[in-house]
C-alpha cells in the first residue's frame, strides 16, 4: 500500500508492505521508495516493510532549503509514529544509510538495528564537498541530466554496464524525475553532514554493513574501516556489484539482509 501523510505542510509519501517485525528501506541521492522494488516484496514475505520517499525525493515535498541528515531521519521517524511503529531495524542505501545514521543519533529508542547499504558514517571530504557544489550549479543552470546520465552509470559495476542496461535506464528516469528543489536541498544537506563513525561504535543494536567490492563512489579501505567499529557488526561483500547491490546481486542481499534481520528479530 501506498499512501502519504502532512510533513511540515509539506507531502511525506510512503509504501507498507507485509506483516511481521518492522523493517525500513531508506533509498539513497536521486532515488525513490521505487528504487527498492522487487527486493522490498520479498523482505514482506516475512516481514513489515516501510519505504519512505524522503522530503524533496520521488513524490515528496519539499519544505527547507537545506534537507540535512536530521531533517530526513526526523521524516522517516514522522511516518513511523504515523503507523504507530515504536522500533525498527533500519536500512539505509548511500544517503539513505546517512539518514540511518541520524535516525541512530538523534532516536536510538527507535533502532532495534541497522544497516548501511553502500553507505558510511564519515563527513563528505573537501573534494566531494566541491563536487556538491558543481552538481548543484548544474541544476541550477538547468543541466541536472549531464551529471545524472554520468552518475547513474557509475553506480553500477562496470561491467554489467550492458547487462543492466534495463535497470540502468530505470535508475535514471527516477533520477531525472527529482525535483531541482530536492536535488540542491539534498547536496547541501550531505554536504555538511557530520562524522558519525562513534554513532557506529558505541551502538548497543546490532550493525550490518554491505559492501560493494567494484563500488565506483565508495573505495573499498572506506568499507573496511566500519568492518570492526562496532561490537555487533555483520559484514556482507558483494564482490561483483558496484553501489547498487540490492540490484546487481539481489539474491546474494537478499540472503545476506534476511539472515541479519532473523538473529536481530530472534
Amino acid at each position: 500500500m501506498i499512501s502519504s501523510i502532512s510533513y511540515h505542510d509539506a507531502n511525506l509519501r510512503y509504501s507498507d508492505l507485509g506483516k511481521g517485525d518492522p523493517v525500513v528501506l531508506i533509498h539513497g541521492y536521486l532515488e525513490s521508495l521505487e528504487i527498492w522494488n522487487g527486493f522490498a516484496e520479498k523482505l514482506a514475505k516475512n516481514y513489515r516493510v516501510i519505504s519512505v520517499d524522503l522530503p524533496g525525493h520521488g513524490q515528496s515535498g519539499i519544505y527547507s532549503s537545506m534537507n540535512t541528515m536530521a531533517i530526513m531521519a526526523d521524516s522517516v521517524k514522522a511516518v513511523l509514529d504515523h503507523l504507530s511503529i515504536g522500533r525498527a531495524v533500519m536500512i539505509g542505501h548511500s544517503m539513505g544509510g546517512y539518514a540511518t545514521l541520524a535516525l541512530a543519533d538523534i532516536f536510538p529508542e527507535i533502532i532495534v538495528g541497522f544497516c548501511l547499504f553502500h553507505s558510511h558514517a564519515l563527513p563528505d571530504p573537501e573534494d566531494k564537498k566541491v563536487n556538491r557544489d558543481k552538481e548543484a550549479l548544474l541544476v541550477k543552470e538547468g543541466k541536472k541530466s549531464q551529471f545524472i546520465k554520468l552518475n547513474i552509470p557509475n553506480a553500477f559495476a562496470s561491467d554489467h554496464h550492458d547487462s543492466f542496461q534495463k535497470q540502468i535506464g530505470w535508475a535514471k528516469d527516477i533520477a531525472l524525475k527529482t525535483s531541482d528543489k530536492g536535488i540542491i536541498s539534498a547536496l547541501a544537506g550531505m554536504k555538511a553532514r557530520p562524522d558519525r563513525r562513534d554513532v557506529v561504535k558505541n551502538s548497543v543494536e546490532p550493525v550490518m554493513i554491505i559492501a560493494g567490492g567494484k563500488d565506483y563512489y565508495i573505495p573499498f579501505s572506506v568499507y573496511e574501516e566500519h568492518f570492526n567499529l562496532a561490537s555487533k557488526t555483520s559484514v556482507l561483500i558483494l564482490e561483483n556489484s558496484g553501489h547498487m547491490g540490492f540490484i546487481e546481486e539481489r539474491e546474494k542481499s537478499l540472503e545476506g539482509v534476511l539472515k541479519f534481520l532473523d538473529e536481530v528479530y530472534q
